[in-house]
């Protein structure tokens, strides 16, 4: 998916032929993750839908939509706001789209944290944190708005320093490929590779339930941000069950997808107003915080 999907991407984009074909790409990135859940999955039961399946598919087609919407509009942005002569547009093709993929991760990395400390925005991805099981369409089980704030914040910067469109969509395929790897129910290992790449292995400690011990890990696609934040955490002994997925604070959060675009309005959207301290990993042993 690293090298195969994402170079093959990257090769098409930096073609004059028909970029159409990464979306062809994209659709074969999915069949081969929900394929390799089948074969090697981390959790046999989360295989099995949650009565999640079509909700997670219309996020999923919403926010692909958003995405694909973004870089279209992305001529018109780097026409009106760029600053000309910033771009490195004599670098390798490869190297520019990993410039990129470094830019958008800080921003994406920021919005995320700041979802987790502030509550307006909490209440917006608290959507996300809702699953019950990690499998590959958890990525973009989104709120549209909150997907729209993490896309603004990974691309302004790079709008600002006149991105090329050609880079604008082989970075829109590397995020779609890891989101998908990233929540996946593959049980793939990268050995030390974990403690930089932002894939499965460490992201489901951000899924966990409880309040400071799921608030780490929040890179898209590096863990570089986290270890400069102080917000990495690994632990190789730890498993994971539905059961310390979802919100504690919110067990019973809507599941359908209108319900889940209209909860952050309500009243009961928010967080809890008597919430207890929050923990970290090594603090946390029997009396987890709620979220």
């Amino acid at each position: 998916m690293l090298l195969a999907i994402n170079g093959t991407g990257i090769a098409i984009a930096a073609s004059s032929g028909p970029k159409l074909w990464l979306l062809g790409l994209l659709l074969l990135a999915i069949a081969a993750s929900f394929a390799a859940e089948r074969v090697l999955p981390y959790r046999e039961d989360w295989n099995t839908p949650h009565d999640d399946d079509r909700r997670d598919a219309a996020h999923a087609a919403v926010n692909e939509t958003l995405t694909l919407a973004s870089v279209a509009a992305l001529p018109v942005l780097t026409a009106v706001a760029s600053i000309d002569g910033v771009w490195p547009h004599d670098w390798p093709f490869v190297l520019q789209v990993f410039a990129a993929v470094l830019v958008a991760d800080l921003g994406i990395t920021l919005v995320h944290l700041a979802s987790h400390k502030v509550p307006a925005l909490w209440r917006l991805h608290a959507v996300h944190h809702s699953v019950k099981r990690a499998y590959g369409f958890n990525g973009l089980m989104k709120h549209p708005l909150h997907q729209t704030l993490e896309t603004a914040a990974g691309v302004a910067p790079l709008v600002l320093l006149g991105l090329p469109t050609n880079v604008a969509y082989a970075l829109a395929l590397c995020v779609a490929v890891q989101l998908l790897l990233q929540h996946s129910n593959v049980d793939y290992r990268v050995g030390r590779l974990r403690v930089m790449l932002a894939l499965n292995q460490a992201h489901r400690f951000h899924h966990l339930k409880w309040a400071g011990i799921g608030d780490v890990n929040f890179g898209l696609f590096t863990l570089l941000w986290d270890h400069v934040l102080g917000t990495y955490s690994y632990d190789p002994e730890r498993r994971f069950s539905s059961d310390d997925l979802g919100m504690a604070a919110k067990p019973h959060y809507p599941n359908g997808y209108l319900a889940q675009l209209a909860e952050p309005f309500r009243s009961s959207g928010g967080c809890a107003a008597d919430e207890p301290e929050r923990k970290t990993l090594a603090e946390h042993k029997t009396d987890p915080a709620p979220r």
